[in-house]
């Protein structure tokens, strides 16, 4: 591959401590991919194992191999987001280095693709993970995430998806949000749909995630949906809920009144009272929270772009064909 034209495809494979599994989905990657212009971005998410040493010597056998390293473990969403930047290939297809995903479907997304969408994510209809840790979080999972974005996916948490580069270029990636960039690209207008892939069970290595990732989904799905309603109007939400500590302290000193005058119930003795002025403290709170937070959405959207990571190294190819 000529390293100074751009490739038709840049496979993105974030990569912590999966030494074992990396020859193997090596050489699947180039049976799969025979034919195609590609390149692939390794990027070492901090693994303490051997992962990098065996991606090294697989870059000296494939020059169509660039590697990442990060300093340290920053996470999927993390490793993910450098690939994006550093992606040179029209089509940009990420998958997981534990072999799980196969490489074999790599063509039939890209020729879903040029069907006319943007995104075309992976369904893995025939899950082989643990169905109590895994599976069945992950639909409940999937099941929230359409309801509250409004694009309705089987499968958000499959990394095997094809999207064209251009889609990912407004989007920026924090937390654990890798999986709902679908959602994301979609609110922007990009045609999104989903394949049926194929799906294998782990052979070497063990899974990075458990059930406590359902909560961290539950946490960024709540960012997801604050950023898509209110990101440029915060102090709707809060404003919102300014107003209506407002109306409810009213109404509550109001009552504190009304007992005074028909039953001479003491003011200072009702605890109605009490609540009234909590309510008025923290409407005067909701407020000032509101106007707070317009100042750091103009921030925000006026600041400079700053990456989510501290890359070590950054090892190109040398210019040489394949061999």
């Amino acid at each position: 591959m000529n390293n100074t034209q751009p490739p038709e495809l840049s496979l993105v494979i974030p990569v912590f401590n999966e030494a074992d599994s990396l020859l193997d989905l090596q050489h699947q990657i180039v049976k799969a991919l025979d034919g195609y212009e590609y390149e692939i971005l390794y990027i070492d998410d901090g693994s303490s194992d051997e992962s990098f040493s065996v991606l090294k010597d697989i870059q000296r056998t494939c020059p169509r191999v660039r590697l990442i390293r990060f300093r340290r473990n920053f996470g999927q969403t993390a490793a993910l987001s450098a690939g994006f930047r550093y992606a040179r290939g029209k089509v940009i297809v990420p998958l997981d280095a534990d072999g799980q995903n196969d490489p074999a479907d790599i063509p039939r997304l890209i020729n879903k693709l040029n069907e006319g969408y943007d995104i075309v994510s992976g369904w893995r209809k025939e899950r082989k993970d643990n169905p109590i840790t895994r599976t069945l979080p992950s639909h409940i999972a999937n099941w929230m995430i359409g309801r509250i974005t409004g694009v309705r996916l089987h499968d958000y948490g499959c990394t095997l998806k094809a999207y064209r580069a251009e889609s990912l270029k407004p989007i920026r990636l924090y937390g654990e949000m890798h999986r709902f960039i679908p959602a994301l690209a979609s609110w922007g207008g990009e045609n999104v749909t989903e394949l049926v892939v194929n799906h294998r069970p782990r052979t070497t290595g063990k899974t990075k995630y458990g059930l406590s990732r359902t909560f961290k989904v539950v946490l960024d799905l709540m960012t997801i949906k604050f950023l898509a309603s209110f990101s440029t109007k915060p102090i709707y939400v809060f404003g919102g809920l300014g107003v209506l500590c407002l109306f409810g302290s009213f109404i509550s000193g109001l009552v504190v009144i009304l007992m005074k005058l028909i039953q001479n119930y003491s003011m200072n003795r009702n605890p109605l009272l009490i609540v009234s002025l909590m309510l008025m403290t923290a409407a005067i709170q909701f407020i000032l929270m509101g106007l707070l937070a317009e100042i750091l959405v103009r921030t925000y959207h006026e600041s400079q772009d700053r990456p989510i990571y501290i890359i070590d190294k950054i090892i190109e190819p040398p210019d040489s064909p394949p061999s």
